[in-house]
């Protein structure tokens, strides 16, 4: 049975805080809010966690889970390197609604989809996420919604499109910011923005200097 906390009282949000990281540990589906829309994440490391979260959304291995993380230091343990621009990047935009995709580590033991040796991170700016993110570790999080539905901006929404199969609800309230991150590309010789979002392109361009937009 799904347990949900409100994350506006201190008491509970300690304790919401503390079931949302014992469940991640054992394996099962959180939902949090983020500073874009509400997320739904399992442990990245955990493949049959990732699996669960891939079938509660009704997704398939064609669209690789993101990943999120409550430190740089833990998302450079993540890549093989962020680079100038990653670094630069997030120095400038995170914690914030900017993701990065980057080449994956290839040391390490996980299963996040068809991801062809890349990964998406991002480290949100929402105190919920960051404290839970920074005792978890990196979790796989994908927009708490059925595929194909709008995203969830509360925690109502949520809970009625995955129900169940989600152990531990983190009620932050309304999502302020229904925007969702900017996507780049820092795979190939040139960044590409693969989504434009809540950082301006002209922002991102400013600190990278060419970027490809597809335009």
């Amino acid at each position: 049975m799904s347990r949900r906390f409100d994350c506006a009282d201190q008491t509970e949000r300690m304790t919401g805080l503390a079931e949302a990281i014992s469940a991640v540990r054992r394996g099962e589906l959180v939902v949090f809010p983020t500073d874009t829309v509400y997320g739904v994440g399992a442990d990245a490391f955990t493949p049959s966690a990732v699996n669960a979260l891939r079938e509660a959304k009704g997704r398939g291995r064609e669209i690789p889970v993101p990943v999120l993380v409550g430190t740089v230091r833990a998302a450079n343990a993540l890549v093989e390197s962020l680079g100038t621009y990653g670094q630069d990047l997030a120095d400038a935009f995170w914690p914030g609604p900017l993701t990065l995709i980057l080449r994956a580590n290839r040391s390490l033991s996980w299963d996040l989809g068809d991801a062809k040796g890349t990964v998406a991170v991002r480290m949100p700016l929402h105190p919920v996420a960051l404290d839970l993110l920074k005792e978890t570790g990196p979790m796989a999080v994908s927009s708490a919604n059925r595929s194909g539905n709008p995203p969830a901006v509360t925690v109502d929404e949520a809970e009625e499109q995955l129900g169940e199969p989600v152990d531990v609800y983190l009620d932050g309230g309304p999502c302020e910011d229904k925007v969702p991150s900017t996507i780049v590309d820092l795979t190939t010789a040139v960044p590409r923005v693969l989504r434009r979002g809540a950082i301006p392109v002209d922002k991102i361009r400013g600190l990278v200097g060419y970027l490809a937009t597809g335009e």
